[in-house]
């Protein structure tokens, strides 16, 4: 694992944000034109959206492209995307998986700039929303996970969480000092304009370290609206960059000496008493 960079050296993150669809391999092209453009731009780690590769017209079609934990064609493309580029790939979500026939596993994996695997993450919060005709119960299709998941970056350590974990502070602090925290999204257009700002700054102010959020963003092929903007947050709970609709990379730089500033000035970390 490489020595963390000296605080002076900023990181270029980004977010990719998307409009996914209920076609695997035009999914797959579209975020491997997103993640080729980041890397261009200097981007060393990127983050692809929750459900990135796959937006069905109904819960269940994921259970047609769910792949076996260790390979299947979402897999190898994340780990050749990874190796291709020499970046750091967050692969959103796909589905793997569960032992039983009629759910999946909502999985995060993390592959090296060597295309290696460096860490998996399975969603542990199930969203479950019942307003007017908006109806939502993951937990019908998706199996939760049960671990909390980080990995060391050549930033620092990074935190693993998926879209409503964010409602969750317990999580984060589970995860210990990160200088990152990644959201891969696709929260609906009603939370979303509600919540979602609020929730990132929120998570950022309190860990005192960087959010990078990638979101679904915009009005899907099965008729769902997502709400996107995606966004880089800083430590002090600023918004670096953002994007409000559509396709497109979101991009900003990890600073470690933005964070010390931060911890510095306001020490909430050192204050902690509550496990």
């Amino acid at each position: 694992m490489s020595e963390p960079l000296p605080s002076s050296t900023p990181y270029r993150v980004a977010a990719l944000q998307m409009v996914s669809t209920p076609d695997r391999e035009r999914n797959l092209d579209a975020a491997g034109q997103l993640i080729a453009e980041a890397a261009a731009g200097g981007a060393k780690l990127v983050l692809l959206p929750e459900y990135f590769c796959f937006m069905g017209f109904k819960d269940t079609d994921k259970l047609t492209v769910r792949e076996p934990y260790g390979d299947g064609p979402i897999q190898r493309f994340l780990a050749d995307a990874a190796r291709r580029h020499g970046v750091w790939v967050l692969g959103g979500t796909l589905p793997l998986l569960a032992p039983e026939a009629s759910r999946v596993l909502n999985t995060t994996l993390v592959f090296s700039p060597e295309g290696e695997e460096a860490a998996r993450y399975d969603k542990i919060h199930l969203f479950n929303f019942e307003k007017g005709s908006e109806s939502f119960d993951e937990a019908r299709t998706i199996r939760p996970g049960d671990t909390v998941r980080t990995f060391d970056a050549p930033f620092g350590r990074v935190g693993l969480s998926v879209c409503y974990d964010l409602r969750f502070p317990e999580l984060y602090r589970r995860m210990g000092d990160c200088a990152l925290i990644v959201v891969p999204s696709a929260f609906t257009y009603t939370t979303g304009r509600a919540h979602w700002e609020m929730l990132l700054r929120a998570r950022a102010v309190e860990n005192q370290c960087y959010v990078l959020a990638a979101a679904q963003g915009g009005t899907h092929e099965n008729g769902r609206r997502t709400w996107g903007h995606s966004m880089l947050v800083d430590p002090w709970g600023e918004i670096v960059a953002v994007r409000d609709e559509g396709a497109g990379v979101v991009a900003g730089d990890i600073d470690l000496a933005r964070i010390a500033e931060v911890r510095q000035s306001l020490p909430a970390w050192r204050h902690r008493v509550l496990a």
